[in-house]
Protein backbone atom coordinates (compact mmCIF):
# COMPACT_ATOMS: atom_id res chain seq x y z
CA UNK A 1 0.00 0.00 0.00
CA UNK A 2 1.09 3.72 -0.83
CA UNK A 3 1.24 5.94 2.42
CA UNK A 4 -1.52 8.55 2.08
CA UNK A 5 0.51 11.14 3.57
CA UNK A 6 -2.52 11.65 6.52
CA UNK A 7 -0.39 13.13 9.58
CA UNK A 8 -1.86 13.50 13.25
CA UNK A 9 -0.51 16.64 14.51
CA UNK A 10 0.24 14.99 18.00
CA UNK A 11 2.21 11.85 19.23
CA UNK A 12 -1.06 8.86 19.81
CA UNK A 13 -0.18 6.03 21.44
CA UNK A 14 -1.90 2.65 20.24
CA UNK A 15 -1.65 -0.45 22.26
CA UNK A 16 -3.53 -3.40 20.16
CA UNK A 17 -5.06 -6.06 21.99
CA UNK A 18 -5.00 -8.83 19.37
CA UNK A 19 -3.37 -13.01 19.98
CA UNK A 20 -3.34 -12.84 15.55
CA UNK A 21 0.61 -12.05 15.03
CA UNK A 22 -0.24 -11.48 11.31
CA UNK A 23 -2.75 -9.07 12.40
CA UNK A 24 -0.82 -7.41 14.70
CA UNK A 25 1.66 -7.23 11.79
CA UNK A 26 -0.95 -5.86 9.47
CA UNK A 27 -2.18 -2.97 11.46
CA UNK A 28 1.40 -1.99 12.38
CA UNK A 29 2.22 -1.26 8.59
CA UNK A 30 -1.06 0.60 8.18
CA UNK A 31 -0.18 2.52 10.78
CA UNK A 32 3.37 2.98 9.82
CA UNK A 33 2.44 3.74 5.86
CA UNK A 34 0.29 6.34 7.01
CA UNK A 35 3.12 9.18 7.61
CA UNK A 36 1.31 9.89 11.14
CA UNK A 37 2.77 9.94 14.41
CA UNK A 38 1.76 6.83 16.11
CA UNK A 39 3.64 4.96 19.62
CA UNK A 40 2.56 1.54 18.92
CA UNK A 41 2.29 -1.12 21.60
CA UNK A 42 1.12 -5.17 20.96
CA UNK A 43 0.08 -7.36 23.45
CA UNK A 44 -1.88 -10.34 23.09
CA UNK A 45 -4.21 -10.95 25.35
CA UNK A 46 -6.47 -8.90 28.00
CA UNK A 47 -4.25 -9.88 30.81
CA UNK A 48 -1.47 -8.22 29.70
CA UNK A 49 -3.34 -5.23 28.54
CA UNK A 50 -4.32 -4.83 32.26
CA UNK A 51 -0.91 -4.45 33.11
CA UNK A 52 -0.31 -1.47 30.46
CA UNK A 53 -0.44 2.04 32.49
CA UNK A 54 -3.86 3.63 31.07
CA UNK A 55 -1.70 7.03 31.09
CA UNK A 56 0.45 5.56 28.40
CA UNK A 57 -2.51 4.77 25.96
CA UNK A 58 -4.61 7.11 24.25
CA UNK A 59 -6.58 4.16 21.93
CA UNK A 60 -6.90 1.02 22.48
CA UNK A 61 -7.45 -1.51 18.98
CA UNK A 62 -9.34 -4.30 20.80
CA UNK A 63 -10.16 -8.17 18.87
CA UNK A 64 -13.21 -9.24 20.40
CA UNK A 65 -11.71 -12.59 20.19
CA UNK A 66 -9.20 -12.90 22.84
CA UNK A 67 -7.97 -16.17 24.17
CA UNK A 68 -9.05 -15.02 27.79
CA UNK A 69 -11.92 -13.30 27.21
CA UNK A 70 -14.86 -12.95 24.65
CA UNK A 71 -17.08 -10.54 23.52
CA UNK A 72 -18.65 -7.23 24.94
CA UNK A 73 -16.53 -9.42 28.27
CA UNK A 74 -13.96 -8.32 26.98
CA UNK A 75 -14.57 -4.87 25.92
CA UNK A 76 -16.29 -4.53 29.56
CA UNK A 77 -12.89 -5.60 31.36
CA UNK A 78 -11.17 -3.36 29.46
CA UNK A 79 -12.91 -0.33 30.08
CA UNK A 80 -12.41 -1.24 33.97
CA UNK A 81 -8.37 -1.85 33.32
CA UNK A 82 -7.96 1.40 31.54
CA UNK A 83 -10.55 3.82 32.42
CA UNK A 84 -10.96 7.10 30.15
CA UNK A 85 -8.82 5.24 26.91
CA UNK A 86 -10.67 5.50 23.95
CA UNK A 87 -11.25 1.63 22.44
CA UNK A 88 -11.64 0.69 19.33
CA UNK A 89 -13.17 -2.67 18.20
CA UNK A 90 -12.01 -4.84 15.49
CA UNK A 91 -14.36 -7.76 14.53
CA UNK A 92 -14.35 -10.07 11.33
CA UNK A 93 -16.82 -9.44 8.78
CA UNK A 94 -19.55 -12.17 9.96
CA UNK A 95 -19.01 -10.29 13.28
CA UNK A 96 -20.01 -7.04 12.47
CA UNK A 97 -23.78 -7.11 14.60
CA UNK A 98 -21.11 -7.91 17.34
CA UNK A 99 -18.91 -4.49 16.81
CA UNK A 100 -22.64 -2.50 16.76
CA UNK A 101 -23.06 -4.24 20.01
CA UNK A 102 -19.50 -2.78 21.30
CA UNK A 103 -20.74 0.54 20.22
CA UNK A 104 -23.63 0.06 22.10
CA UNK A 105 -21.76 -0.72 25.18
CA UNK A 106 -19.54 2.16 25.42
CA UNK A 107 -16.35 1.58 22.81
CA UNK A 108 -15.72 4.68 20.57
CA UNK A 109 -16.27 2.77 17.05
CA UNK A 110 -15.49 -0.54 15.32
CA UNK A 111 -13.87 -1.43 12.37
CA UNK A 112 -14.11 -4.44 10.03
CA UNK A 113 -10.47 -6.72 9.30
CA UNK A 114 -9.96 -7.09 6.13
CA UNK A 115 -11.98 -3.93 4.80
CA UNK A 116 -9.79 -0.77 6.52
CA UNK A 117 -6.96 0.82 5.04
CA UNK A 118 -4.24 3.02 6.68
CA UNK A 119 -6.44 6.04 6.02
CA UNK A 120 -9.52 4.90 7.31
CA UNK A 121 -7.45 3.35 10.58
CA UNK A 122 -5.38 6.63 10.70
CA UNK A 123 -8.44 8.79 11.00
CA UNK A 124 -10.89 6.37 12.83
CA UNK A 125 -8.17 6.29 15.67
CA UNK A 126 -8.14 10.20 15.67
CA UNK A 127 -11.81 10.13 15.71
CA UNK A 128 -12.04 8.07 18.67
CA UNK A 129 -9.49 9.75 20.55
CA UNK A 130 -11.40 13.04 20.09
CA UNK A 131 -14.99 11.17 20.62
CA UNK A 132 -13.42 9.74 24.10
CA UNK A 133 -12.29 13.19 24.75
CA UNK A 134 -15.37 15.37 24.44
CA UNK A 135 -17.07 12.57 26.26
CA UNK A 136 -15.01 13.10 29.19
CA UNK A 137 -15.59 16.81 28.67
CA UNK A 138 -19.43 16.30 28.94
CA UNK A 139 -19.40 13.97 31.42
CA UNK A 140 -17.14 16.33 33.76
CA UNK A 141 -18.93 19.87 32.78
CA UNK A 142 -22.44 17.44 34.11
CA UNK A 143 -20.55 16.51 37.13
CA UNK A 144 -19.31 20.31 37.67
CA UNK A 145 -23.47 21.63 36.83
CA UNK A 146 -24.43 19.18 39.33
CA UNK A 147 -21.58 20.73 42.26
CA UNK A 148 -22.47 23.86 40.94
CA UNK A 149 -26.51 22.92 41.93
CA UNK A 150 -24.98 21.70 44.86
CA UNK A 151 -23.36 24.75 46.05
CA UNK A 152 -26.10 27.06 45.17
CA UNK A 153 -28.56 25.34 47.59
CA UNK A 154 -25.77 25.31 50.54
CA UNK A 155 -25.25 28.89 49.41
CA UNK A 156 -28.81 29.26 49.95
CA UNK A 157 -28.52 28.23 53.05
CA UNK A 158 -25.11 30.29 54.06
CA UNK A 159 -27.20 33.36 53.35
CA UNK A 160 -30.18 33.74 54.26
CA UNK A 161 -32.77 36.88 53.66
CA UNK A 162 -33.05 38.91 56.68
CA UNK A 163 -36.03 38.44 59.15
CA UNK A 164 -36.55 42.05 59.97
CA UNK A 165 -39.33 44.34 59.60
CA UNK A 166 -38.33 47.13 61.42
CA UNK A 167 -37.88 49.88 59.16
CA UNK A 168 -35.27 52.12 61.04
CA UNK A 169 -33.23 48.55 60.62
CA UNK A 170 -30.78 48.52 57.37
CA UNK A 171 -29.15 44.95 57.26
CA UNK A 172 -26.38 44.35 54.94
CA UNK A 173 -23.58 41.21 54.27
CA UNK A 174 -20.95 40.38 52.24
CA UNK A 175 -19.55 36.67 51.85
CA UNK A 176 -16.18 35.46 50.00
CA UNK A 177 -15.30 32.13 50.30
CA UNK A 178 -11.32 31.75 50.97
CA UNK A 179 -8.76 30.85 48.61
CA UNK A 180 -10.41 29.18 45.19
CA UNK A 181 -13.03 27.71 46.99
CA UNK A 182 -16.18 27.98 45.95
CA UNK A 183 -18.20 27.62 49.32
CA UNK A 184 -16.67 27.85 52.71
CA UNK A 185 -17.90 27.16 56.45
CA UNK A 186 -18.77 30.62 57.47
CA UNK A 187 -22.46 31.84 57.54
CA UNK A 188 -25.02 34.44 59.29
CA UNK A 189 -28.05 35.04 59.93
CA UNK A 190 -30.55 37.86 61.55
CA UNK A 191 -34.12 37.60 62.77
CA UNK A 192 -36.51 39.92 64.42
CA UNK A 193 -38.73 38.10 67.12
CA UNK A 194 -42.28 38.50 67.67
CA UNK A 195 -41.38 40.16 70.83
CA UNK A 196 -39.23 42.93 69.18
CA UNK A 197 -36.14 41.54 69.88
CA UNK A 198 -33.45 41.61 67.02
CA UNK A 199 -31.11 38.20 67.28
CA UNK A 200 -27.75 38.35 65.02
CA UNK A 201 -25.23 35.75 64.26
CA UNK A 202 -21.97 35.28 62.28
CA UNK A 203 -20.46 31.86 62.64
CA UNK A 204 -17.44 30.30 61.11
CA UNK A 205 -16.73 26.13 60.71
CA UNK A 206 -13.01 25.57 60.36
CA UNK A 207 -12.24 24.01 57.46
CA UNK A 208 -13.46 24.89 53.40
CA UNK A 209 -16.02 23.14 51.16
CA UNK A 210 -18.71 21.66 50.88
CA UNK A 211 -18.99 19.49 54.26
CA UNK A 212 -17.86 22.60 56.29
CA UNK A 213 -21.21 24.57 54.36
CA UNK A 214 -23.52 21.71 55.03
CA UNK A 215 -22.43 21.75 58.14
CA UNK A 216 -22.56 25.80 58.65
CA UNK A 217 -26.38 25.31 56.92
CA UNK A 218 -27.07 23.00 59.92
CA UNK A 219 -25.96 25.19 62.23
CA UNK A 220 -27.30 28.14 61.11
CA UNK A 221 -31.09 26.53 60.46
CA UNK A 222 -30.57 25.01 63.82
CA UNK A 223 -29.95 28.58 65.74
CA UNK A 224 -32.74 30.42 63.47
CA UNK A 225 -35.57 27.48 64.68
CA UNK A 226 -34.46 27.48 68.02
CA UNK A 227 -34.77 31.65 68.48
CA UNK A 228 -37.90 31.70 66.66
CA UNK A 229 -39.17 28.70 68.74
CA UNK A 230 -38.50 31.13 71.95
CA UNK A 231 -35.42 29.30 73.55
CA UNK A 232 -33.76 31.49 75.76
CA UNK A 233 -30.83 33.02 74.18
CA UNK A 234 -28.51 31.73 77.32
CA UNK A 235 -29.07 28.22 76.00
CA UNK A 236 -28.55 28.70 72.66
CA UNK A 237 -24.53 28.22 72.97
CA UNK A 238 -25.23 24.85 74.65
CA UNK A 239 -28.05 23.65 72.11
CA UNK A 240 -25.69 24.72 69.24
CA UNK A 241 -22.70 22.92 70.56
CA UNK A 242 -25.05 19.79 70.69
CA UNK A 243 -26.25 20.14 67.29
CA UNK A 244 -22.36 20.38 66.15
CA UNK A 245 -20.96 17.75 68.27
CA UNK A 246 -23.93 15.25 66.73
CA UNK A 247 -23.40 16.43 62.94
CA UNK A 248 -19.62 16.77 62.59
CA UNK A 249 -18.11 14.07 61.18
CA UNK A 250 -14.46 14.39 63.23
CA UNK A 251 -13.84 15.59 66.72
CA UNK A 252 -11.19 18.19 65.61
CA UNK A 253 -14.10 19.90 63.58
CA UNK A 254 -15.21 22.56 65.78
CA UNK A 255 -17.27 26.41 65.24
CA UNK A 256 -16.71 29.86 66.50
CA UNK A 257 -19.46 32.08 66.47
CA UNK A 258 -20.73 35.48 67.72
CA UNK A 259 -24.01 36.08 68.85
CA UNK A 260 -25.79 39.41 69.77
CA UNK A 261 -29.46 40.22 71.19
CA UNK A 262 -30.66 43.71 70.65
CA UNK A 263 -33.59 44.74 73.11
CA UNK A 264 -37.14 45.62 71.47
CA UNK A 265 -36.03 49.51 72.21
CA UNK A 266 -33.38 48.97 70.19
CA UNK A 267 -30.66 51.03 72.74
CA UNK A 268 -29.07 48.04 74.26
CA UNK A 269 -27.74 44.40 73.61
CA UNK A 270 -26.53 41.68 75.15
CA UNK A 271 -23.27 39.81 73.32
CA UNK A 272 -22.24 36.20 73.43
CA UNK A 273 -18.51 35.32 72.11
CA UNK A 274 -17.24 31.87 71.68
CA UNK A 275 -14.15 32.04 70.40
CA UNK A 276 -15.08 34.43 67.65
CA UNK A 277 -13.86 38.24 67.31
CA UNK A 278 -15.90 41.12 68.67
CA UNK A 279 -18.48 42.82 66.65
CA UNK A 280 -16.78 46.57 65.79
CA UNK A 281 -19.24 49.83 66.78
CA UNK A 282 -19.24 52.15 63.92
CA UNK A 283 -19.72 55.21 65.30
CA UNK A 284 -17.84 58.48 64.97
CA UNK A 285 -14.50 56.54 65.85
CA UNK A 286 -14.69 53.03 65.04
CA UNK A 287 -13.86 50.54 68.19
CA UNK A 288 -14.40 47.01 68.77
CA UNK A 289 -16.77 46.14 71.41
CA UNK A 290 -14.88 44.27 74.79
CA UNK A 291 -14.38 40.87 74.00
CA UNK A 292 -12.47 39.64 77.83
CA UNK A 293 -15.76 37.31 78.30
CA UNK A 294 -15.74 35.35 74.94
CA UNK A 295 -15.86 31.46 75.67
CA UNK A 296 -14.38 28.82 73.95
CA UNK A 297 -15.31 27.55 70.17
CA UNK A 298 -18.26 25.03 69.79
CA UNK A 299 -16.92 21.45 69.69
CA UNK A 300 -13.47 22.30 71.75
CA UNK A 301 -14.89 21.92 75.72
CA UNK A 302 -18.52 20.35 75.68
CA UNK A 303 -20.50 21.17 78.25
CA UNK A 304 -18.58 24.62 79.39
CA UNK A 305 -20.79 27.65 79.88
CA UNK A 306 -20.23 30.69 77.84
CA UNK A 307 -20.62 34.23 79.56
CA UNK A 308 -22.65 37.44 78.30
CA UNK A 309 -21.67 41.00 77.86
CA UNK A 310 -24.22 44.01 78.25
CA UNK A 311 -23.73 46.70 75.31
CA UNK A 312 -25.16 50.19 75.61
CA UNK A 313 -25.64 51.35 71.97
CA UNK A 314 -27.93 54.07 72.38
CA UNK A 315 -30.38 55.67 69.80
CA UNK A 316 -28.85 55.36 66.90
CA UNK A 317 -25.66 53.02 65.67
CA UNK A 318 -23.98 50.95 63.72
CA UNK A 319 -22.56 47.37 64.28
CA UNK A 320 -20.42 44.99 61.91
CA UNK A 321 -19.82 41.75 62.92
CA UNK A 322 -17.58 40.09 60.68
CA UNK A 323 -15.69 36.39 60.80
CA UNK A 324 -11.80 36.19 61.40
CA UNK A 325 -11.40 35.48 57.67
CA UNK A 326 -11.32 39.55 57.29
CA UNK A 327 -8.10 39.90 59.62
CA UNK A 328 -6.31 36.94 59.34
CA UNK A 329 -4.59 37.85 55.86
CA UNK A 330 -1.40 39.36 55.90
CA UNK A 331 -0.34 43.29 55.94
CA UNK A 332 3.64 43.27 55.42
CA UNK A 333 4.80 40.68 57.78
CA UNK A 334 2.79 40.92 59.96
CA UNK A 335 -1.19 39.62 60.08
CA UNK A 336 -3.70 42.38 59.79
CA UNK A 337 -5.53 41.75 62.95
CA UNK A 338 -8.16 43.67 64.35
CA UNK A 339 -6.10 46.94 64.76
CA UNK A 340 -5.53 46.70 61.24
CA UNK A 341 -8.74 46.21 60.30
CA UNK A 342 -10.02 49.42 62.11
CA UNK A 343 -7.26 51.11 60.61
CA UNK A 344 -8.81 50.71 57.23
CA UNK A 345 -12.14 51.61 58.31
CA UNK A 346 -10.57 55.13 59.92
CA UNK A 347 -8.90 55.69 56.88
CA UNK A 348 -11.96 55.13 54.47
CA UNK A 349 -13.38 57.68 52.26
CA UNK A 350 -16.89 56.58 52.82
CA UNK A 351 -16.61 55.55 56.14
CA UNK A 352 -20.13 56.89 56.70
CA UNK A 353 -21.90 54.43 53.52
CA UNK A 354 -22.28 51.19 55.38
CA UNK A 355 -22.43 49.23 52.40
CA UNK A 356 -18.96 51.58 50.64
CA UNK A 357 -17.40 50.79 54.09
CA UNK A 358 -18.04 46.95 54.08
CA UNK A 359 -16.73 46.50 50.34
CA UNK A 360 -13.83 48.83 51.22
CA UNK A 361 -12.63 46.83 54.53
CA UNK A 362 -12.77 43.44 52.11
CA UNK A 363 -11.38 44.82 49.39
CA UNK A 364 -8.50 46.71 51.15
CA UNK A 365 -7.78 43.43 53.37
CA UNK A 366 -7.19 41.31 50.39
CA UNK A 367 -4.87 44.43 48.56
CA UNK A 368 -2.65 44.09 51.20
CA UNK A 369 -2.51 39.92 51.31
CA UNK A 370 -1.80 40.54 48.06
CA UNK A 371 -3.72 37.59 47.00
CA UNK A 372 -6.98 35.75 47.87
CA UNK A 373 -7.58 35.84 51.26
CA UNK A 374 -6.69 32.51 52.72
CA UNK A 375 -9.79 32.22 55.07
CA UNK A 376 -13.38 32.91 54.36
CA UNK A 377 -15.02 36.06 55.13
CA UNK A 378 -18.38 36.55 56.41
CA UNK A 379 -20.16 40.46 56.87
CA UNK A 380 -22.98 41.55 58.98
CA UNK A 381 -23.60 44.88 59.20
CA UNK A 382 -26.41 46.93 60.69
CA UNK A 383 -27.42 50.08 61.55
CA UNK A 384 -30.06 52.00 63.15
CA UNK A 385 -31.22 55.09 61.07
Amino acid sequence: MRGTGLLVARLVRVLLVEDSEADAFLVRELLSETGGAFEFQWVRTLGEARAVAASSVDVVLLDLGLPDADGITALQELRLALPGVAVLVLTGLADEDRGVDAVAAGAQDYLVKGQVDGRLLARSIRYAVERRRAESELRRLYAAELQAQENARLERGLLPQPQVTDERLRVLSRYRPGGDAVLGGDFFDVVETADGELHLLVGDVCGHGPDEAALGVALRIAWRALVLSGLDADRLLPVLEDVLVRERRSEEVFATLCMAVVDAPRTSMMLYLAGHPAPLSLGPEPQQLPDDLAGPPLGVLPGVAWGRRSVELGERWRLLLFSDGLVEGRAGDDRLGVEGLLEIARDCPHYGDTAALADHLIGRARELHGEPLPDDVAVLAVERR
